[in-house]
């Protein structure tokens, strides 16, 4: 986390981790335009376009499956914490292919080359003769604008909600990339090993995010309750510098920490990018997201100075050797003194 504005906050890992991203990217193209050489006369134009475009959807998939991953396993969350480079990188690539096939498609004529590539031929509708070329500038547009807009500085003009709405609009660029493929190239695969790739890309993201789904509603406890105070159990229960999540009715999520000085209680969802604030674990004393570290004060909600972010809290109490939590949420900047567990 940062409590100033840079375009890159470089270091070691960071350069590491590009490298390692455009080395494979690299080798990738080389691989696929060489093996295209050998497998068919096509010329060395078609061959880069169809390598860039395979790259841009090999990227999309890695990206997609990021998350969920993460969630699942904590092994893979060094990859969240860059995965803003990961999709700046897909964006370009996905440019590059664009720009390459709008100049051997449709650069020699009096049309436009959008213009011509949106509505130059084809027929929008018929599901064979549908204009493909159209669904992949909607890919583009949204990856590019989710490119422009992945700092932070966008982020906190735009504010979390709006930022995080703007940018699951990937997965509608999902959609619109696999209606190109599959209304495009995929026409003419005689082999349809491109279609059933796309299929099983589509069925392993799906599933993905279903199996995070899942996990995430087994760790929470769903809370059925007609009063605003809801019972967790035993103080016990809840793991060491870690959280026990509750969905309220009609409620966010709530993240019940036992820590050193007792137990607190804040909203689940990290006021950076939305992140599963309940998933992290107590650091130096402090609520750390997992997604990108960003910290808070479990008893009053605050970021540490000189950052200014803040998250709700909420009261709790132990009655009868339970732990109770106020489904309500503070005001932000409310104070709420972490509740001692009985000895």
């Amino acid at each position: 986390m940062s409590h100033d504005y840079v375009p890159v906050q470089w270091n070691r890992q960071k350069y590491f981790y590009d490298a390692i991203l455009l080395a494979a990217v690299f080798i990738f193209l080389v691989i696929f335009i060489v093996a295209g050489t050998k497998t068919e006369a096509g010329n060395m134009m078609i061959l880069m376009i169809r390598s860039f475009g395979a790259c841009a959807i090999v990227l999309l998939h890695l990206v997609l499956a990021i998350g969920p991953l993460a969630r699942l396993s904590d092994r893979f969350k060094p990859l969240l914490y860059n995965r803003r480079h990961f999709g700046v990188i897909t964006a370009l690539i996905g440019l590059v292919h664009a720009g390459l096939a709008l100049m051997m498609y449709h650069g020699m004529g009096v049309i436009n080359p959008i213009a011509s590539a949106i509505g130059g031929y084809g027929n929008y509708g018929t599901l064979i003769e549908f204009p493909f070329e159209s669904l992949g500038l909607i890919a583009l547009i949204i990856l590019l604008i989710m490119a422009a807009t992945s700092h932070d500085f966008w982020l906190s003009r735009l504010s979390p909600p709006v930022w995080k709405g703007l940018h699951m609009s990937v997965y509608l660029a999902y959609a619109a990339l696999i209606g190109h493929v599959a209304l495009g190239t995929a026409q003419f695969d005689k082999s349809n090993g491109l279609f059933w790739g796309l299929a099983v890309g589509a069925v392993l993201i799906s599933g993905l995010h279903i199996s995070a789904l899942l996990k995430g509603r087994r760790l929470d406890t769903q809370a059925d309750i007609n009063t605003t105070w809801v019972n967790i159990g035993d103080p016990m229960s809840i793991p060491l510098n870690k959280a026990l999540t509750i969905t309220p009715q009609n409620g966010e999520r709530i993240a019940i920490f036992r820590h050193a000085k007792g137990i607190s209680a804040v909203d689940a969802v990290c006021s950076h990018q939305n992140g599963p604030l309940g998933e992290g674990c107590i650091i130096g004393g402090l609520v750390t997201c997992p997604w990108h570290g960003f910290q808070f004060d479990p008893e009053t909600g605050e970021a540490p100075a000189p950052f200014t972010d803040k998250v709700q809290t909420h009261a709790v109490k132990i009655e009868n050797g339970n732990v109770w939590v106020n489904a309500e949420p503070d005001p932000f900047g409310t104070t709420r003194i972490a509740i001692q567990v009985p000895s």
